[in-house]
């Protein structure tokens, strides 16, 4: 029994060794106390209240949390924050203030929408590789689209990065 709460005292003890992040977010330096565990998806959600990423399982399986580290789809709920200090993080909130990035245009004109829940992640994943690859295959997006859509609307998200690389 005393080793157990020992081992609580010393679990509730590294709970709260906080440590200062320095992170560039949606191009703003913000400077965050979290534990040096934190995913980057709870610092951005839970921290700095941005809720456009969000949380499906936190495996990295869903691709509901994908933000753009130095430019590449990450997945936030398994990346700790203290991993992403000097790189350039980029949400769902910062892709075109105006709703005018190619993926956002597709998307509206193709009704791609269904819940929204994968949205974010959808359209983030959708602008690296329209980025990476002007004119994807089929092939192509269905290798890299690998996120979730609980809704099943696979062709029209597939549809909507053809026509997002055609408006670019």
């Amino acid at each position: 029994m005393a080793c157990a709460r020992a081992n609580l005292k010393i679990g509730l003890q590294k709970r709260w060794d906080l440590i200062a992040l320095n992170l560039n977010i949606n191009g703003m330096d913000h400077e965050v106390g979290a534990d040096p565990t934190t995913p980057l998806l709870w610092v951005l959600r839970d921290h700095l209240a941005m809720t456009g990423t969000k949380y499906g399982g936190g495996v990295a399986k869903c691709g509901a949390c994908f933000v753009h580290v130095d430019g590449q789809a990450t997945r936030s709920c398994s990346i700790p924050a203290t991993k992403v200090v000097g790189a350039k993080i980029t949400t769902i909130e910062e892709l075109s203030h105006d709703t005018t990035h190619a993926v956002q245009i597709a998307r509206a004109e193709l009704d791609v929408p269904q819940c929204g829940y994968c949205r974010g992640g959808q359209m983030m994943a959708a602008a690296d590789l329209v980025a990476a690859r002007p004119k994807p295959s089929d092939r192509d997006i269905d290798q890299a689209m690998d996120n979730v859509c609980r809704c099943g609307t696979y062709l029209r998200i597939r549809a909507a990065v053809q026509r997002a690389s055609e408006l670019l």
